[in-house]
């Protein structure tokens, strides 16, 4: 599709050189601040590191020089700050009022153990081509990846539709309170036609990965107390029943221990033809990849031998992970005493397309009606969201993101489902039913968002930043057409785009 003359060594030049000069410094300063997410962080506000990372990203945006741009540190009582940027439709026609919203997010998972002796969270370290620490490439390189994709079609006059940016500062909490300023700003959002989140990750570093998919989550602290103190082992075991125990007994209910599988039907959904094929053919580019991407022991084996079946298990099916535990003592100081209770954190991976309501109380319900022994068991819901599946991509989309990836990877773009959650795609899926989505990345193998070790590749962080920006140049084109507007829907609740969309 016609660019209007985009070139792309000349984009790829500009791209690369902003972020040598200014993108990697900006994230070095960055992943200095420990701005963890509120649930990792009650006092968020005293401690002020939020707002540390605001200002950084606030005043390297300012000094961007785009015509008419507006930013704004948007601040709703009693939730996290959010940055909005508005950036006007560049040599488009007067009347020209279709939208594209780009999203990330500036908060932080916490600190995690394991990280390696010379490397630490809150500590940048450029080795080669990767920045280590927290948040660089989940998602703290947003912000700046989207103002340069626009500031490259700008810079060679090539034309782009009304661009809006949006930078939350809870998503690592659930994004709850996205929707209210969403709400709030719905006028100045307008009704975009294209969603670009940077919020994802990619299966190599060797061409342009789109998500398809994104896993819901319900998550949350089981207890089971069996005492009111911690008694002498000797004296209490075979009369007590230890809390440990019974913990194991509850998460059978939700998980079979032999083999990972999760218990309750009401857990599942449908998989899609198209994903179960989309699935095949990445277990196909990457092979191995898929479960090699991973720190495994020596000797360890995945928890399958079918590559597409492993890329389907950590997409579209649930999966549990215990991720914190309370009322077990070091093994240092562990001492013969039967416990008066355990607790740990459950994090519930869920399809797609399961509704988190309703999977947080089948869950609740399952854990906490009639506990062995008459314990004291209690489950605190945490967060229970939905998960998003993307609708049917338009010709123009499908195109234009295959030309990106051929022009500055060299090899075609490659599509599958994520096994993280970000809540926010469903929202705007739900907001916004007529728009069309691309959510790509950076977290690629061994990228280890979350964990210990956590990078950046940069060169990627490149590559996804042109990327972008030439689909930005192409969405304007295919808007003049008529091709981004939607003119209904079929027979089955699917949008309908222009004359050429698809359905």
């Amino acid at each position: 599709m016609d660019t209007h003359g985009l070139d792309t060594d000349r984009a790829d030049r500009f791209v690369s050189e902003k972020w040598d000069d200014e993108i990697v410094p900006q994230l070095v300063e960055y992943i200095r601040i420990p701005n963890k997410s509120p649930m990792f962080d009650a006092d968020w506000v005293a401690h002020g590191y939020m707002e540390d990372a605001v200002r950084l990203m606030e005043g390297w945006a300012r000094a961007q020089t785009i015509p008419g741009m507006q930013v704004e540190v948007v601040r709703l009582e009693g939730r996290t700050p959010l940055i909005l940027i508005e950036v006007p439709a560049y040599k488009a026609p007067e009347d020209h009022d279709d939208c594209i919203l780009l999203y990330g997010h500036l908060d932080k998972q916490p600190e995690m153990t394991g990280w390696a002796d010379d490397l630490g969270p809150w500590k940048p370290v450029i080795k080669g081509d990767k920045l280590y620490g927290r948040g660089g490439a989940d998602d703290g390189y947003a912000i700046y990846g989207s103002l340069a994709a626009i500031l490259a079609l700008q810079e060679q006059g090539i034309p782009h539709s009304r661009c809006v940016i949006l930078i939350e500062a809870c998503e690592e909490s659930g994004s709850y309170d996205l929707p209210h300023y969403v709400d709030h700003l719905a006028d100045r959002i307008g009704k975009p036609s294209l969603v670009v989140c940077l919020d994802s990750g990619c299966g190599n570093y060797e061409q342009l990965w789109c998500t398809t998919s994104l896993r819901g989550m319900c998550g949350g602290n089981l207890s089971v107390e069996v005492l009111s103190e911690g008694v002498h082992s000797g004296d209490a075991s075979g009369v007590v029943p230890s809390s440990f125990r019974v913990l194991r007994q509850l998460l059978s209910r939700l998980e079979d221990e032999a083999t990972g599988r999760i218990r309750p039907e009401g857990l599942y959904s449908e998989i899609p033809d198209e994903r179960i094929e989309q699935a095949r053919q990445a277990a196909t580019v990457l092979g191995d990849e898929v479960w090699t991407k991973f720190p495994f022991l020596p000797g360890m084996q995945p928890m399958g031998s079918e590559l597409h079946e492993l890329v389907l298990n950590r997409t579209w099916r649930p999966a549990l992970s215990i991720t914190g535990a309370d009322g077990m003592p070091p093994l240092s100081s562990a001492g013969n005493v039967l416990r008066p209770g355990t607790a740990v954190k459950l994090s519930l991976r869920l399809p797609p397309t399961l509704d988190g309501d309703s999977a947080g109380k089948l869950v609740q319900d399952l854990l906490t009606q009639d506990p062995p022994y008459g314990a004291r068991v209690r489950f605190t819901l945490e967060k229970s969201s939905t998960g998003w599946n993307a609708p049917a991509m338009s010709p123009w989309l499908t195109e234009a993101i295959d030309a990106a990836s051929q022009a500055f990877y060299g090899k075609p773009a490659v599509y599958m489902g994520e096994g993280g959650s970000i809540p926010f795609m469903g929202m705007l899926g739900a907001k916004f039913p007529g728009a069309q989505f691309m959510i790509t990345g950076v977290l690629g193998p061994h990228s280890n968002a979350h964990g210990p070790n956590e990078f950046l590749h940069i060169p990627t962080g490149k590559r996804v930043t042109a990327c972008v920006s030439r689909v930005i140049a192409e969405h304007h084109q295919a808007s003049l057409k008529g091709l981004t507007r939607q003119v209904g829907v079929d027979t089955h609740g699917h949008a309908k785009f222009g004359d050429h969309g698809c359905c």
